[in-house]
C-alpha cells in the first residue's frame, strides 16, 4: 500500500461499468464537478451519456438529531450542514469505502461499488459496532446530458411506481428511467434542492451551479441489519430476490472478479475497456473523453498486450477496423450522436503499431491468428498505407523524400491538438518529427502484409537521417518543412522527438546522436509525472495549467507535463544505456516509483492526464487517463521487466535494422 488516501474535495475516485458509464465523487463526499454522479449511464454504449442520479444526502436519526454523513457545497460558497459525522478513514480497495465516526464514538461504514457491465451502483451502510439508529437516504435526480448542467423546471416529474422492495422514476419523456432497489421505507417528499455550487467548474472557467430533484426519501433500520440499495437504469435491475440477496449476489461475484487482477494498475487498466458496437474499444479517460483513436491505440498496448488481455486487444482492432475511411481512423466519437471525427493525423499511424504489437505478442505465445481476423487487420493496414501514399484528407501525404507531410491551417492533426476558436495553438504544419517516427515504423511493420513500400520507407529513412538532426542543440528539428516551406525548420524544445529513439518497435536514432536526444529530454523537459511539451525559457512557456478554458488550452502543450510520455522516454533512457538488468532497475527506481506513487493522489488508483510544468507539478486535467496508466503498465510489465524484446533500429545497409545514424 502507498501512502495514506487524502480526505478532500481534490481526491477522487472511479467506479466505471464497462459500458462508458460510471460512478465518481470525492473522498470528502463533496461534488465538485458536474460528472460527479452515482448513476452516469452510456445509452449507446460508449456514449450517449447521462446524469441519472446525481447523489444523495444521507443522516443518521438518534435521540439527539441527525448526524449527516455527506455534505454538499450551495452557492454562494456554503458547505451544508457546517459540521456532520467525521470521516474517519477513506479505502479504495476493492471499491470506495467511507468510514464515519458520530458523536457518540460510534461508527458507520458505507461502500459503494459498480459492478462490470451492468449500468447501476450497488450501496450498502452498516452500523460497524451495532450501535444502531435510522438511516435516512435522500436521492438527487437530474436525467440531463453528462456535460450539461440541470435547473428547476415544471417538466420534471417527481411520481414514482413501485412494488415492495422497488421503486421506479421516469423523470422526463426521452429519457433513461431510474430504478431503485432497497430493503428500506420509500417515503415520497418531492423538494427542489436549488444552486449546488461545483467548485472545479468554476476553476475551469465554466458553469457552476445546479439544482436538482428528490422524489422522497429511504428510511433503514441499522440496528436491525445493513441498509441496502441498488440503483440502476430503468429495465436493468438484476431480476428476482430481494434488495440484501441482490446485493451480496452482485458483491460477490465483483469481489471475485476484481481480485484476479495482479496490481492496482491492472485494476485500474480495467475501468477504460467498454463495450463499443459488438465490439470493445478505450475510453480515453474519465469523466469527459469517450474513445479516441489515438488514444486507443497508445493505451492497447499497456492496457491489453503487457497485461495479456489479448482478446480484448483483439476485439478492439478488429471493432476500429470497420472505421477506416480514406485510409484514416477517427480522432474521436462524439459523445451525442456518435459522429466520428477524423481530424487526426497519427491515429492510423498509431493503429498499424498497436497491430503488429498485437501479432508479436499472439507470436510470442505459439499461438495462430485466425485467417479471418488476419485477413480483416491486414486490409485496414494496406488501405491506410495506401491512402497515405496516394494522399488524402488535410494534405495529409508521402512527399517525394518519402517522409510524410500533413496539415491545413486552422486544423490540429497532431496529439499536439489544443485550439481556442481559430487558434491552433500548437498546428505543426509540416513533417513533424514523431509523425515521422510512427510513419517509418508503419512503412516496416506491414511489411508483415506487403512488400510495396520497401522503395518509400529507404527514401524516407535517408530524409529522415539527413533532415532532422540539428548538431548545434544535439536533438532533433521539431518539425521540418514547416507550413510546407521547403527548408523551413522548427526546433523548439519538445518531447516529440523522444518517439525516434524509444516507444515505438524500432528506433530511427542510435549511437551517440540517440545519447544526446535522451540526456537533452532528460535534463530540460523530465518532471517525476512526465515529460514537459516545452521546455523552459522557450517562448510561450506556461508553467501552470489553470483558469478558463483559453488559458487551460494555451498551456495543455506549452509547458504541461503528460504522465504517458514516460513511456517512451523510458523506454529510450534504456535504449541508450544498453537495456541490462541493472539499467532497468536503475530506471524502475529513478522514473515509475515516482509515478506510482500518484496512485494516491487525484485519481486515486489511477494516473492524471497531465501535471503543471513546474514544481511541485500539481496534477491537472482528466484525472483517470487511459494512456497514462497504459504506458504506467507497458513500463511497469515489459519495458522494465523482460517482456518487451530487445530494441531493434532500423537501417538501411541490412536486413536485420541494426543501428541508423
Amino acid at each position: 500500500m502507498g501512502a495514506p488516501i487524502a480526505i478532500d474535495d481534490r481526491t477522487e475516485w472511479l467506479e466505471a461499468d464497462g459500458l462508458g458509464g460510471f460512478a465518481s465523487g470525492t473522498t470528502s463526499g463533496i461534488r465538485t464537478r458536474r460528472y460527479h454522479a452515482a448513476l452516469l449511464a452510456a445509452t449507446t454504449p460508449p456514449t450517449g451519456r447521462m446524469v441519472l442520479v446525481n447523489g444523495f444526502d444521507a443522516w443518521v436519526e438518534r435521540e439527539g438529531g441527525p448526524e449527516f454523513l455527506t455534505r454538499q457545497r450551495y452557492v454562494p460558497d456554503i458547505v451544508a450542514p457546517p459540521q456532520g459525522a467525521a470521516i474517519e478513514g477513506f479505502r479504495d480497495e476493492p471499491w470506495p469505502t467511507w468510514t464515519y465516526r458520530l458523536a457518540d464514538g460510534s461508527r458507520v461504514e458505507h461502500e459503494l461499488f459498480v459492478p462490470r457491465g451492468h449500468p447501476l451502483v450497488a450501496m450498502r451502510w452498516r452500523s460497524v459496532d451495532g450501535t444502531g439508529g435510522q438511516l435516512v437516504v435522500r436521492p438527487f435526480l437530474s436525467g440531463r446530458d453528462a456535460h450539461s448542467l440541470h435547473h428547476e423546471n415544471g417538466a420534471f416529474r417527481f411520481e414514482a411506481v413501485g412494488e415492495s422492495e422497488r421503486t421506479t422514476w421516469r423523470p422526463y419523456h426521452g429519457v433513461p428511467g431510474v430504478s431503485a432497489l432497497g430493503n428500506g421505507t420509500w417515503q415520497e417528499d418531492a423538494q427542489w434542492y436549488r444552486g449546488f455550487l461545483y467548485s472545479e467548474e468554476r476553476a475551469r472557467g465554466l458553469d457552476f451551479e445546479e439544482d436538482l430533484a428528490s422524489p422522497g426519501s429511504y428510511r433503514f433500520d441499522l440496528s436491525r441489519g445493513d441498509a441496502v440499495l441498488v440503483i440502476s437504469v430503468a429495465g436493468t435491475l438484476p431480476a428476482g430476490g430481494g434488495a440484501v440477496a441482490t446485493y451480496l449476489r452482485l458483491r460477490h461475484s465483483e469481489w471475485a472478479r476484481r481480485h484476479l487482477f495482479g496490481s492496482r494498475l491492472e485494476r485500474a487498466a480495467d475501468a477504460y475497456l467498454v463495450a463499443r458496437a459488438g465490439g470493445r474499444t478505450i475510453v480515453a479517460g474519465y469523466p469527459w473523453f469517450t474513445d479516441w483513436g489515438r488514444d486507443t491505440f497508445i493505451s492497447l498496448r499497456g492496457l491489453c498486450i503487457a497485461t495479456g488481455r489479448l482478446p480484448e486487444a483483439r476485439s478492439i482492432l478488429l471493432e476500429w477496423a470497420g472505421h477506416v475511411s480514406e485510409g484514416m481512423l477517427p480522432n474521436r466519437f462524439a459523445d451525442q450522436g456518435n459522429t466520428a471525427e477524423y481530424n487526426t493525423v497519427d491515429a492510423s499511424l498509431w493503429y498499424v503499431i498497436a497491430v503488429h504489437e498485437y501479432l508479436r505478442a499472439v507470436g510470442s505465445q505459439s499461438r495462430q491468428v485466425p485467417a479471418r481476423d488476419r485477413r480483416l487487420l491486414g486490409d485496414a493496414v494496406r488501405a491506410i498505407l495506401a491512402a497515405h501514399v496516394q494522399g488524402t484528407r488535410y494534405d495529409i501525404r508521402a512527399d517525394s523524400d518519402g517522409l510524410l507531410a500533413a496539415g491545413v491551417p486552422g486544423v490540429q492533426l497532431t496529439w499536439m491538438d489544443a485550439k481556442v476558436g481559430d487558434w491552433v495553438v500548437t498546428p505543426r504544419v509540416g513533417k513533424p518529427v514523431e509523425i515521422q517516427a510512427l510513419w517509418l515504423n508503419a512503412l516496416r511493420a506491414a511489411e508483415a502484409f506487403t512488400s510495396e513500400h520497401r522503395p518509400l520507407f529507404a527514401a524516407g529513412l535517408r530524409a529522415f537521417a539527413e533532415r532532422f538532426w540539428d548538431e548545434q542543440s544535439g536533438s532533433l528539428c521539431d518539425v521540418v518543412d514547416a507550413d510546407h516551406v521547403l527548408g523551413r525548420v522548427e526546433r523548439s524544445l519538445r518531447p516529440n522527438q523522444i518517439f525516434a529513439v524509444g516507444g515505438l518497435p524500432w528506433s530511427l536514432v542510435s549511437g551517440e546522436r540517440a545519447r544526446r536526444v535522451v540526456d537533452l529530454v532528460e535534463q530540460r523537459l523530465w518532471t517525476p509525472l512526465g515529460l514537459r511539451t516545452l521546455a523552459p525559457g522557450e517562448p510561450g512557456y506556461r508553467a501552470r495549467y489553470e483558469g478558463d478554458v483559453p488559458s487551460r488550452d494555451g498551456a495543455y502543450h506549452q509547458g504541461t507535463a503528460w504522465p504517458w510520455l514516460l513511456g517512451p522516454f523510458v523506454a529510450a533512457w534504456i535504449r541508450v544505456r544498453g537495456g541490462g538488468s541493472d539499467v532497468r532497475a536503475e530506471a524502475r527506481e529513478r522514473f515509475l516509483t515516482p509515478l506510482l506513487a500518484h496512485l494516491d493522489r487525484a485519481g486515486v488508483g489511477h494516473i492524471s492526464e497531465i501535471a503543471d510544468a513546474d514544481f511541485p507539478h500539481e496534477p491537472r486535467g482528466c484525472p483517470f487517463q487511459a494512456w497514462s496508466v497504459g504506458e504506467a503498465l507497458r513500463l511497469d510489465l515489459d519495458v522494465l521487466g523482460s517482456g518487451e524484446p530487445a530494441p531493434g533500429d532500423l537501417d538501411l545497409r541490412t536486413r536485420s535494422h541494426q543501428g541508423v545514424l
